[in-house]
């Protein structure tokens, strides 16, 4: 089991709704006073510039700057604009802790005084509004405070510490590219992988730690239904998509429910459908947007080879010829594994999070959603990397049951809470895994 005494004598967080330890923590204090001299700036200039997918060049930038200076070594420009920096320290374990960088293309309606107004052309060429609407500027700000407290730590540490600024989550790319591009050949691969994520709906001051399934597996997948134009009066002369993709929409939706067992989660859902350009005209194409969710690799391969059967037979059923069938592609980039906590290691990281900060840390509540992250491929079972991803308490408590959604235009956390309860607790994960023999 991880040993958990991280700290001489170690006390209880002063975290609001916790009980004071009589004496103040000195990591925590060292967070707080972090915060106040580098840390709040450096979120103020993340949440302000935020910038999309594989376009992260200016945050990458500084945040490459900002760990340099803390004595690591560190390599830009991996996987695209990923940051990789090392400090090894000894012998002992290989820690990756990683954090994503990317915004999205949401305009900010916060009314915060820091509002990002941020626009940037995106990969399709079209210039967006950004914001960070999912709190990575929490998440790549707490890599600077744990980088910096890790680094003031090396007499409590040994092994070899791997930061990870990673791009493209929101396309659930980044971590694939990274990998790609020779992560775990150019840099020492790790033993252990460690990330956060903030959310919005849980209390500042909790984490949430499991094992097993986090996050669910993403697939993004197009259909192309075709067709033979027409007038609209005249729908008998042509073959209308419309309502061949329309009938797609409807019978896909019977692959959880009729194909999957009730007892597995799967999820099928059309974001999108495009046809048409007027009242008055059977268009030729159609086109259906999906995104496909499932935590186990079978329930995944039977969702998205029944995207195939419903989409052929469909079409098929409406007499829609061979040469005419529909076209289902599978993206080979937006595409990710579902992302599962390692046992034993979400347990010990648990009992570290017990030690150090008390029982009332936790919020154990059931997942609410299907949501997916690319976190899965630096821990994909090829690498024997053990991997826990964890949760930070974002949204005041009183607040939690209003708290706008994540992606949402109106998102936003508070951030003193969550990159200072990240940060510390990112480090004590860090240094539980590579505390030094005999102490």
């Amino acid at each position: 089991m991880i040993k958990t005494t991280l700290l001489a004598s170690a006390l209880l967080v002063a975290i609001p709704g916790m009980a004071a330890a009589q004496d103040a923590d000195p990591l925590a204090e060292a967070v707080a006073a972090d915060y106040d001299a580098n840390l709040e700036e450096l979120f103020l200039w993340f949440h302000q510039n935020p910038e999309l997918s594989f376009g992260e060049k200016k945050t990458a930038k500084r945040l490459a700057r900002e760990i340099r200076k803390l004595g690591y070594k560190v390599t830009e420009n991996v996987g695209g604009t990923g940051v990789v920096a090392v400090m090894e320290n000894g012998e002992g374990p290989v820690v990756l802790v990683r954090a994503d960088m990317d915004g999205l293309p949401v305009k900010e309606d916060t009314g915060l005084s820091y509002a990002s107004t941020a626009m940037q052309v995106d990969r399709d060429g079209v210039e967006k509004p950004v914001m960070h609407a999912c709190g990575h500027d929490v998440h790549v700000t707490s890599l600077v405070g744990t980088a910096r407290q890790m680094a003031e730590r090396k007499d409590e540490w040994s092994g070899t510490l791997i930061l990870i600024g990673q791009p493209a989550e929101e396309r659930i790319s980044g971590a694939r590219e990274m990998l790609e591009d020779g992560l775990y050949e150019r840099f020492p691969k790790p033993d252990y992988a460690l990330a956060f994520h903030v959310s919005s709906e849980v209390p500042t001051g909790k984490l949430v730690v499991k094992g097993g399934p986090v996050y669910s597996s993403s697939d993004s997948v197009d259909i192309y239904v075709k067709g033979v134009g027409a007038h609209g009066a005249s729908p008998h002369r042509g073959i209308d998509p419309i309502l061949v993709a329309s009938q797609i929409v409807v019978n896909l939706q019977s692959l959880v429910s009729r194909t999957i067992s009730p007892l597995d989660s799967g999820v099928v859902t059309v974001g999108a459908f495009h046809g048409g350009i007027k009242h008055n005209i059977i268009p030729a194409e159609a086109h259906l947007q999906l995104t496909v969710r499932s935590d186990k690799p079978e329930v995944r391969a039977a969702l998205l080879d029944g995207i195939d059967r419903v989409a052929e037979g469909t079409a098929r059923a409406l007499g829609v010829p061979e040469v005419l069938l529909p076209v289902v592609e599978r993206s080979p980039t937006e595409t990710t594994p579902p992302t599962e906590n390692d046992m034993a290691l979400a347990t010990e990281v648990r009992a570290t999070f017990d030690e150090h900060f008390g029982d009332s840390i936790f919020y154990d509540s059931p997942r609410t959603g299907m949501g997916a992250e690319d976190f899965a491929y630096f821990v994909a079972p090829e690498y024997n990397v053990k991997g826990v991803y964890f949760a930070v308490g974002g949204t005041p408590e009183d607040e939690v049951a209003t708290a706008p959604s994540h992606h949402s235009p109106f998102f936003k956390i508070a951030p003193r809470e969550s990159v200072t309860l990240g940060t510390e607790a990112m480090t004590v994960a860090a240094m539980s895994l590579m505390q030094k023999a005999g102490e």
